[in-house]
């Protein structure tokens, strides 16, 4: 695999050559090279409006394709809507502060104008998370495509998304089961420089003894955190203090103990991931670097193919 570096609009690009390989169990960079060309420059420009509009979006989109990937596998079984009959993921309470459908619904419509039943819901998720990172200031990844769309969506699944409360050692054991290292998930934590949390999801921070986690935080922060949930489970706290940019100031925030989540300051409690945060805040480079390549492996969790998939016509029914 070849890396190549350069820039882009003021951004740094990475970009993870891999043209003819195949990157998980079917994925390759060109996938739709001849029955889609247009489906890429559709997909960044649908999620650039969208960013353009509100720069908040971006969370969202990141967070869809995580919490897409870790459920199901890297499917689109995110997007689709519950029933009378069946109560999907997206209704799930660890889900609900998901954003951006609408953007991945604009981007699909258009792709199905050009080239029907061909681009799945799941490969719009992939790029526009990446898009999202990009127009936030993050790093330009290539994404390898060819995902199908899943046909199981439903709110039980959603348990097996790490919890806010997760220590170290429960988050490294969760990413794990998903091919994932303690350096990998570190980094892709790092998603967190992007948006907001509510009080529901830190309230336990403000009243929690556990030392592993209270151990190494900042009592002042810990204050804010509790005015603001004194004005109920709706209000929101920042991940750090540039809330729309992609950059190591949530690292930077951990090592002086501003993580929001139980599960950020806890990665300054263990041996086997409190130096990762170390490097990360001390070297931006390196975090776009990584993460880009946990984006990579993390877009392969899970991934279906014919006759386990298939391409939705409409990313919240399916076919």
């Amino acid at each position: 695999m070849a890396v190549r570096g350069m820039m882009f609009m003021g951004m740094t690009v990475i970009l993870l050559s891999l043209t003819g390989a195949k990157l998980g169990a079917c994925l390759i960079l060109d996938y739709y090279a001849f029955a889609c060309p247009f489906a890429e420059f559709i997909v960044r420009d649908t999620v650039n409006r969208a960013i353009q509009r509100d720069m908040s979006i971006a969370a969202g989109l990141l967070r869809m394709h995580f919490h897409d990937c870790f459920v199901e596998g890297c499917d689109g079984s995110i997007l689709i809507d519950s029933t009378s009959e069946n109560k999907a993921e997206k209704d799930s309470p660890a889900n609900l502060s998901l954003r951006g459908y609408e953007v991945i619904d604009e981007a699909k419509e258009m792709i199905e104008d050009r080239c029907p039943g061909v681009v799945s819901c799941a490969d719009i998720i992939a790029m526009a998370a990446r898009d999202a990172v990009l127009f936030s200031g993050g790093p330009m990844y290539d994404v390898p495509k060819g995902r199908k769309d899943g046909r199981r969506s439903r709110i039980m699944d959603t348990i097996n998304l790490p919890f806010a409360t997760f220590n170290a050692s429960q988050l490294i054991r969760a990413f794990g089961e998903r091919g994932l290292s303690a350096r990998e998930m570190v980094v892709l934590s790092g998603g967190h420089t992007l948006g907001v949390a509510r009080c529901s999801s830190f309230k336990n921070r403000v009243s929690n003894s556990n030392s592993e986690v209270e151990g190494s935080s900042n009592v002042q922060f810990l204050a804010t955190l509790k005015s603001a949930c004194s004005k109920g489970d709706d209000a929101t706290v920042a991940f750090d203090e540039s809330v729309n940019d992609f950059d190591n100031s949530y690292f930077m925030g951990l090592e002086e103990g501003m993580g929001v989540l139980s599960s950020d300051q806890t990665l300054m409690s263990s041996s086997a991931t409190r130096g990762v945060v170390g490097m990360y805040a001390s070297n931006q480079a390196s975090f776009f670097f990584d993460f880009s390549q946990a984006m990579l492996k993390l877009g392969t969790v899970g991934v279906k193919d014919v006759p386990n998939g298939d391409v939705r016509f409409n990313c919240r029914q399916l076919n």
